[in-house]
């Protein structure tokens, strides 16, 4: 009887302290990506099947943060799936995201089924840019779409290409709209810069 009460005191504190349930959803998507077929086209948009569970809601429709984190669990598929990850490893980096932007166009409602689109759309010197489409199974509306910029630690996407291709790859064209956010963000970052005199001291 009494390890039955010091394992439920554990498993207590575990899930006072940890998200227990972001992890374990986070080891079933990885699990799930390996034994799914690879994606050969690096660039290829992947589909992952969701549900709003009551879980993800607040006042009856998924919650904003929920969003995001699903957008976590299908990148970390995606870049298992299309070898991303693989030469992540290799080649000793890491990614970090270094902005988001998400545009809610109608709520998923609790029961209802989602598709969530995930592809990489081009890249630069330092990172790669990401559109991830939540789409309504009911009326196949967009209901949310989300960028991303994915920052590339010690190496680059042209050296993660190459290792994937085997050859230099050249990056597709910046969509008109991925353009204009990324002319904000590089816009934001200067004027930040600017604000805590960091351009001054690297004058």
């Amino acid at each position: 009887m009494w390890w039955l009460l010091w394992v439920l005191a554990a498993l207590l504190v575990l899930f006072c302290s940890l998200d227990v349930w972001y992890f374990l959803h986070v080891a079933a998507v990885i699990v799930r990506a390996w034994f799914q077929p690879p994606i050969w086209d690096v660039t290829a948009e992947q589909v992952l099947q969701g549900r709003v569970t009551p879980r993800d809601i607040d006042m009856g429709h998924m919650n904003n943060a929920r969003y995001l984190r699903q957008c976590d669990f299908a990148r970390y598929s995606l870049y298992i799936r299309n070898g991303v990850w693989k030469a992540l490893r290799a080649l000793g980096s890491s990614l970090v995201v270094g902005a988001t932007t998400m545009r809610y166009r109608r709520a998923l409602c609790v029961g209802e089924g989602y598709e969530l689109r995930s592809r990489i759309v081009t890249w630069d010197d330092k990172a790669f840019y990401l559109e991830q489409r939540f789409v309504s199974t009911k009326d196949g509306l967009v209901c949310a779409i989300m960028y991303c910029k994915q920052n590339v630690i010690r190496s680059s996407p042209d050296k993660i290409m190459q290792y994937l291709c085997k050859r230099k790859v050249e990056c597709p064209e910046f969509p008109e709209d991925l353009q204009h956010w990324v002319n904000f963000i590089s816009a934001s970052s200067q004027t930040l810069r600017a604000e805590s005199g960091l351009d001054e001291k690297n004058k």
